[in-house]
């Protein structure tokens, strides 16, 4: 994998900008943050610059939000969930509204019925031509009733498709919200709730486990050749993370050059080789630009691993895995280091770990 076709730096990219003041303002790169930095940016909005400075320049998200709303108003993923919600209500009232409708037509019939019945019970004697008056009223039913069935069933289904569209609009944008825009993985926000999932099932935490990782020596990287060639080498290295992904596999990227990876299902050793399979990529990888042959390499990513057994909470798990890191880059950084090697700072065991070095 290449850098192949990445662009200079360029100071009119807004979008770049953009992703620059907010890792500058230590906020996520959430569709709400990266929609009022862009208006700001796009200097359509003087009171929103006046704004953004007076809050200085980390405020915290709770802070950011505030200020957004006092200035913008709610955002349009707010107003896109309330509609969905509108939306999805009023579908279901409609549904709702066509099952009492049928209801109704059923005891309708039913009362035709017993009328009949009770006609026919009356009589000692029977003629032909009440027969088939008795017959007309009820064939005369039947197909009301068929064809009021068959009027449900379709109204139904057309409102079903129109609730599953405005059902997935939803989730479509739910999914954005839990998503980190420049990398294609999974949010801040998203990691820390599939965290609390952990330890939901205690049985299925025995075989969990957290992975840690970080770029090493990232800055000096991004400082020297800018932050839109260190936004493409932190989406490669994502991109390697995301081929690593299954079903028991959740990675994120959890801050600016860090990555977290949540799984279940594996014994330490699984765990251990898949940190090395993803390590081994990378440092495998040409950070080149294919136009210039400007060489950003060599990259390397150092991790620290825990497994949830060996601690009793997500609040724990994480401090465990990441006192594991820092003993890899203490270590000499490219490598995976486990926790259960870990006493008091030190290995006990050994280097048992992964390294190139």
């Amino acid at each position: 994998m290449q850098l192949s076709e990445m662009p200079e730096p360029l100071a009119a990219d807004i979008g770049a900008n953009v992703l620059a003041r907010l890792r500058q303002m230590h906020l996520e790169a959430l569709p709400r943050n990266y929609e009022v930095i862009y208006e700001a940016l796009s200097g359509a909005n003087p009171a929103l610059v006046e704004a953004i400075a007076a809050i200085g320049q980390t405020p915290g998200q709770d802070a950011f939000d505030r200020m957004a709303e006092r200035c913008l108003g709610r955002g349009r993923g707010d107003r896109i969930i309330e509609t969905a919600h509108a939306s999805m209500s009023l579908k279901l009232d409609e549904i709702l509204l066509l099952l009492r409708s049928e209801r109704s037509s059923r005891e309708k019939y039913g009362e035709i019925l017993d009328v009949t019945s009770q006609g026919l019970r009356a009589r000692s004697t029977v003629s032909q031509d009440f027969l088939q008056k008795v017959a007309s009223v009820m064939s005369s039913a039947t197909d009301t009733a068929l064809d009021s069935t068959r009027r449900v069933a379709s109204t139904m289904q057309d409102k079903s498709s129109e609730l599953e569209a405005v059902k997935a609009e939803l989730e479509e944008y739910k999914k954005l919200s839990d998503t980190d825009a420049l990398t294609g993985l999974a949010n801040r926000r998203a990691f820390d709730r599939a965290m609390e999932g952990v330890y939901v099932d205690r049985r299925e935490a025995m075989f969990g486990a957290l992975v840690l990782a970080d770029i090493d020596r990232f800055k000096p990287v991004n400082d020297k050749h800018g932050h839109p060639i260190g936004d493409r080498i932190l989406q490669i290295v994502a991109a390697v993370f995301k081929a690593s992904m299954s079903t028991n596999v959740t990675a994120a990227r959890t801050g600016g050059e860090e990555f977290g990876v949540i799984v279940t299902g594996m014994s330490e050793k699984a765990v251990m080789d898949l940190a090395e399979e993803i390590r081994v990529t990378v440092e495998q990888t040409p950070f080149v630009n294919a136009k210039t042959g400007t060489d950003y390499g060599p990259i390397t990513v150092s991790f620290g691993v825990c497994m949830a057994s060996e601690a009793k909470g997500p609040d724990e798990l994480y401090r465990k895995a990441d006192r594991a890191l820092y003993a890899s880059k203490n270590g000499g950084r490219n490598r995976v280091t486990t926790h259960s090697d870990l006493k008091d700072g030190k290995f006990t065991k050994g280097w048992k770990l992964y390294s190139s070095n």
